[in-house]
């Protein structure tokens, strides 16, 4: 079964967030993810919830997202965004 990691981000260094985004995707795609949305345009429909940035991947299983948030590839890409973003990420079974 599919699952979603979804992520509210707030760039707060540009140029580091840059050097993740280029980096992050092939470690993505070698845990069998893929980019579903990458910060397109939002609106707000209902509530109070106001995300900068928002990002959703999708992943075969929950068991490979968290394979791939525990990798110790992405351990230092990681580091790139904590250090240049402030981010809630959820991880989601699909349906």
């Amino acid at each position: 079964m599919a699952a979603y990691v979804i992520v509210d981000i707030e760039v707060t260094n540009p140029e580091a967030y840059e050097d993740y985004r280029s980096q992050v995707p092939p470690l993505v795609t070698k845990y069998g993810g893929k980019y579903l949305s990458r910060g397109g345009e939002m609106e707000m429909l209902e509530g109070d919830w106001a995300p900068k940035r928002l990002v959703v991947l999708e992943f075969p299983s929950f068991e490979r997202a968290k394979e791939f948030y525990n990798s110790e590839e992405y351990g230092p890409v990681k580091a790139i965004r904590l250090n240049s973003t402030i981010s809630k990420m959820v991880l989601v079974d699909g349906v």
